[in-house]
């Protein structure tokens, strides 16, 4: 529990770079995430090349902090295998776990939306020379905080209604 009401959107990284079983971690993490009917839909582009990092910015106006961040993972689903199109809340599975183990593990993270602007998808599908049955669905930058912030309770008994509205 206090992985997850602790994590916060990171945008500010140390240029220290994020060791491979760490990596390897998110991706385990990421990989465990639910999917219906176990089809896994979910493949996933890791980007260290500080000039592919730095032209993502150019495109996409909430990713400045890529900048610096020594680390970024494009969650994107496999068109290929999806079934009863649900790749997306399967990738959305995968992101958050992949989220939730950075900060486990002492690293920070930001989702950055792609899916459903096409001037994104777009740009990253041409960036990233993704081939036609995989969609992009966002930009995870990862790496370890250069700032903490404080856990913050967003529990809202108001948004909860019980048995009917």
């Amino acid at each position: 529990m206090d992985v997850i009401l602790t994590r916060r959107s990171v945008r500010s990284f140390l240029p220290d770079p994020v060791p491979f079983d760490l990596r390897e971690a998110l991706l385990r993490a990421a990989m465990s995430a639910p999917s219906g009917k176990g089809l896994r839909p979910w493949v996933f582009v890791v980007i260290d090349d500080r000039a592919v990092l730095d032209a993502i910015p150019e495109f996409h106006p909430a990713a400045r902090m890529l900048l610096e961040a020594p680390l970024a993972i494009v969650v994107c689903g496999d068109l290929e295998r999806d079934a009863g199109g649900y790749w997306v809340q399967d990738c959305s599975a995968a992101a958050e776990n992949l989220l939730l183990a950075a900060h486990a593990l002492g690293l920070g993270g930001v989702w950055l939306g792609v899916h459903t602007r096409p001037e994104r998808e777009r740009s990253v599908r041409d960036l990233l020379h993704l081939p036609s049955h995989v969609e992009p669905l966002c930009i995870l930058a990862l790496g370890y905080p250069a700032e903490v912030l404080p856990a913050e309770d967003r529990y809202d008994p108001a948004r909860v209604h019980h048995n009917r509205w």
